[in-house]
């Protein structure tokens, strides 16, 4: 079910920013690859315009924060803008004062602006972006928020994605292809919004491709050794039994979590729909991703910064999906590696979406349960 070829890196952040319009932009200035741009960098005053404070996980995780970073780069570099990035304290076991210590340190450095990773920031952003009115931060994965006495914080932008759709289009492609017997792996221990959407969004296009082929498929579902979002022995362990009793593929949902997927994959002869990015460089066993605009979205908040337009995100929830080109599959050539499934098709897919023919729920339960209600045909396990 997959192609043998050869598989060069792709440079998908930097493609997305091209194609991405998200309303205001119709493309963005002038592509460059984030490899070719350094992650630290010094500055001739000794202050950086441009701060990124990074989630939970490995700035270079070739996912969630890997791809935020990279529309900070390139937008910095694309305008001569000095950058710097800034990890909280004690890694996975970070606190609120830990995030606040590295947004102040951002703040004190000289940002103008504060790109911030994930909806585990709320604590600390309320309360810097309380503290510095002037200071203007970009909450990526977030939502509104307020300062102790219930005032809108305007200086926050809170940019999320319509995972759910993202996730539709990869179960519905994998089931498509041939895949009945699926795996989805989720981190935040089923608490993170965005991966919440990703795995009911995955749900229901698998119940749409399994109707469309009149065949019946198992979804294993977990969040398991996901609540940091980190690789583990353990998470590669449980998922290494998927694959040996019968499980096909699996979504990563989950950061650095996919390096232990992979591994399980690769050691089984299974396959892996990745997440956030284009994964397809990082493992021959990935078949698909289902990818959000990150980079494009983080240089378009930047860019309605420095046009003067922040205001039109200040305290407004801001939601990208396919109606702004956000979230989707990746379909170049060698990213590409259904053995039946096709592009045309999945343009079909898209475009129903996007003209409403098809609708996405992106309800959840509590502890990342999914509303199952209309899944005749998927028949979810959760482990």
């Amino acid at each position: 079910m997959i192609k043998e070829e050869t598989h060069v890196k792709k440079l998908l952040a930097i493609l997305l920013a091209l194609m991405l319009s998200l309303g205001a932009i119709s493309a963005l200035a002038e592509a460059v690859d984030p490899d070719t741009i350094e992650d630290t960098m010094t500055s001739a005053d000794g202050t950086y315009e441009l701060a990124f404070v990074t989630d939970v996980g490995q700035l270079k995780d070739k996912s969630f924060n890997q791809g935020t970073w990279n529309g900070v780069k390139a937008y910095a570099a694309a305008n001569g803008l000095s950058y710097k990035y800034y990890q909280p304290a004690n890694g996975d076991q970070a606190t609120d004062d830990d995030r606040y210590d590295a947004m102040k340190a951002a703040v004190d450095g000289g940002a103008k602006i504060v790109i911030c990773a994930g909806f585990m920031q709320e604590g600390a952003l309320t309360r810097i972006a309380s503290e510095f009115p002037e200071t203007s931060f970009v909450f990526i994965d977030g939502y509104p928020v307020n300062d102790a006495d219930g005032n809108l914080l305007t200086n926050v932008a809170p940019i999320t994605f319509k995972e759910e759709q993202s996730g539709y289009f990869a179960g519905y492609a994998v089931v498509m292809d041939g895949f009945t017997k699926l795996g989805f792996v989720g981190g935040g221990g089923g608490t993170n919004p965005a991966c919440c959407r990703y795995g009911y969004g995955f749900a229901q296009g698998a119940e749409a491709a399994a109707e469309a082929l009149g065949v019946d498929v198992d979804l294993r579902y977990s969040w398991q050794y996901g609540a940091s979002f980190s690789a583990s022995a353990e998470l590669q362990t449980m998922v290494s039994g998927w694959y040996e009793t019968g499980t096909e593929i699996v979504f990563s949902c989950g950061g650095s979590m996919f390096q232990s997927v992979a591994a399980a994959a690769s050691a089984n002869d299974g396959y892996v729909v990745g997440v956030d990015v284009d994964q397809s460089s990082e493992s021959d066993q990935v078949v698909t991703s289902a990818m959000k605009g990150l980079s494009a979205g983080t240089e378009w908040a930047i860019t309605k910064f420095y046009e003067g337009t922040f205001a039109d995100l200040g305290g407004v929830a801001t939601s990208l999906g396919v109606d702004d080109d956000a979230v989707g599959l990746p379909t170049a050539e060698e990213s590409w590696r259904f053995e039946t499934y096709t592009t045309e098709q999945y343009e079909e897919s898209l475009a129903a979406v996007k003209s409403g023919e098809i609708t996405i729920d992106d309800s959840v339960l509590e502890g990342g349960a999914i509303t199952d209600a209309g899944l005749e045909h998927v028949h979810i396990e959760y482990v």
